[in-house]
């Protein structure tokens, strides 16, 4: 694995879920295609996997 991730925002928050909005937001994702690096860890993870439908997730 590794030991980072690259998400980004490619699909908006407007009309998610609040609990997915909330989430994008806690990654630092506050604009569509803005770009965070999050360690590689369960807990990233599991955020990517709650909104995978609005994030592309790569590997660096």
């Amino acid at each position: 694995m590794a030991k980072t991730l690259k998400v980004t925002l490619v699909k908006s928050t407007i009309g998610a879920v609040p609990k997915n909005k909330a989430t994008v937001i806690a990654m630092g994702l506050t604009k569509l295609h803005k770009t965070v690096e999050l360690p590689d860890n369960d807990a990233t993870r599991g955020m990517i996997r709650k909104v995978r439908h609005l994030v592309k997730v790569e590997e660096s």
